[in-house]
């Protein structure tokens, strides 16, 4: 495999722990894989940071083992620079189609990979037959 590949995977996993309840319900483990310097404009257009999110998370129905859990698809990254992996993708959570942008970027002395952007646009129900991301 090449660089990119395996840093682009690196950040899916990543990604793909974000959205497992077990993550979500620990703010250690939650923590683990968001940047400090986090920022993200959620599907409902609020704008959330690294503390406001950190809190959240436990709280969020997608958190519990018995609520609604993320169905993502259509994973697509790129390596901008070394260190930092831009992906896109959808979901479906609970019925609700949203596309996914994220950032993600290699930190610290352990090369630990965190997430440093994300922005989650909804789908209308009327576009849910276009499977393609365009802007």
């Amino acid at each position: 495999m090449s660089r990119e590949t395996d840093e682009v995977n690196e950040a899916i996993a990543g990604e793909l722990r974000l959205m497992d309840p077990g993550v979500r319900m620990s703010r250690a483990l939650a923590r683990e894989l968001l940047d400090p310097e986090f920022v993200e404009v959620g599907a409902s257009g609020r704008r959330w940071t690294y503390d406001e999110m950190l809190a959240a998370l436990p709280e969020m129905d997608s958190a519990t083992e018995s609520g609604p859990h993320y169905e993502p698809s259509g994973f697509t990254g790129v390596l901008l620079a070394p260190g930092l992996v831009h992906l896109t993708y959808e979901t479906t959570l609970d019925g609700e189609r949203a596309r996914r942008s994220s950032l993600w970027r290699k930190q610290g002395a352990a090369g630990t990979w965190q997430m440093y952007y994300h922005q989650a646009t909804p789908v209308p129900p009327a576009a849910a037959s276009s499977t393609g991301m365009t802007t």
